[in-house]
């Protein structure tokens, strides 16, 4: 038998952000990314390409090394008028202890009975983006392959659309972000031999094999860009991630649909240099005295570019204002120019 779930947080290491710099900027990209991190971000941006060619890759560990997240890009600039992208998401915890083997047949303490598992999260992207005649801009679509794994005790395969539009013009950057346009399915199933004798022994009911539903998001967005001094540029963003399954715990909520701002700043310096700050995330909570309190992440980065080769990093939760554990960040970006150019 199986079940349907529509839960409200699903599938959520895809919310954890792809390359340093996004991190940075509070994860407010949807109007300007222009690289290979565009796929996850607005596949529309993959026509902003600064090359022919470009290999993204990025790193940070949460809970003190415990879960790791990696995310790898590479896109191509087909011409003018299309672009495309394949990327690869893992979000893992490894070496986790099974222990169901630890006390053998004669009741003793036996280690070489323990074994060790792996509860991971991939999502395969394949995105790609063409130009339009409309308002001379840009369009971009993703086709999502999920697969979540518990060891060999459960599984599932997922998949999902995303959805984006770009506008550019000398100052202004426009983008919309339409995340599981069409809901993103992920069907359960679970190893029932492995599972009973634990379940039964500690009295639990045995999970069913279900359908986890994640429903659509948009982000609208909006940046400018300033050309302070000739050396000096700032750039500012500002993403409204929207959702429509009712009240969540964001600064705008209402019963129909949630609003979580997400505000980021760059400013570089010759194009070479970056110092970045984001604010995002936005919740309110309960202290022990029954007292209501806003918290919020912000986060710092920086970035460096030498020709073909971007290096960014980014501290997550700066001075401990959310409820989050802080995270650092690192990823790279290499540009490969064409063989004939």
């Amino acid at each position: 038998m199986s079940q349907s779930n529509t839960p409200k947080y699903s599938n959520e290491f895809l919310q954890l952000g792809a390359g340093a710099r996004s991190f940075g900027m509070g994860y407010s990209m949807s109007s300007h990314t222009s690289d290979a991190t565009s796929g996850y971000w607005n596949p529309a941006g993959l026509m902003q390409l600064p090359e022919k060619y470009q290999l993204s890759l990025m790193h940070s560990a949460y809970f003190a090394g415990l879960a790791n997240y990696d995310f790898g890009s590479f896109a191509v600039k087909n011409d003018s008028t299309s672009a495309l992208s394949v990327s690869v998401i893992r979000f893992a915890v490894d070496d986790i202890a099974d222990t169901r083997l630890l006390i053998d047949a004669n009741g003793a303490v036996n280690y070489d009975n323990v074994q060790f598992f792996s509860a991971a999260d991939y999502a395969f992207l394949i995105s790609y983006a063409r130009n339009l005649q409309f308002l001379e801009s840009q369009i971009g679509t993703t086709v999502k392959v999920i697969r979540r794994t518990v060891g060999d005790f459960a599984s599932s395969w997922g998949f999902g659309l995303d959805m984006g539009w770009q506008k550019r013009t000398d100052t202004w950057n426009f983008g919309i972000s339409a995340k599981d346009i069409f809901s993103t399915f992920n069907v359960w199933s679970y190893n029932y031999e492995l599972l009973a004798t634990t379940y039964t022994a500690t009295g639990n009911e045995l999970p069913e094999d279900n359908l986890e539903i994640t429903l659509p998001r948009l982000i609208p967005s909006v940046s400018r860009y300033f050309s302070i001094t000739p050396k000096l540029s700032l750039l500012a963003s500002i993403d409204l991630v929207t959702t429509f399954d009712g009240k969540r715990n964001t600064l705008i909520k209402t019963n129909v649909l949630s609003i979580d701002p997400a505000l980021g700043m760059e400013l570089g310096f010759k194009n070479m240099i970056f110092l970045r700050a984001g604010l995002g995330q936005f919740q309110q909570i309960e202290d022990f005295e029954q007292n209501l309190d806003w918290t919020f992440q912000p986060n710092l980065g920086l970035g460096f570019k030498f020709n073909e080769l971007s290096i960014d990093y980014a501290f997550t939760d700066i001075g401990d204002q959310a409820a989050g554990l802080y995270s650092h960040v690192f990823s790279i970006n290499v540009d490969f120019k064409s063989g004939d150019e």
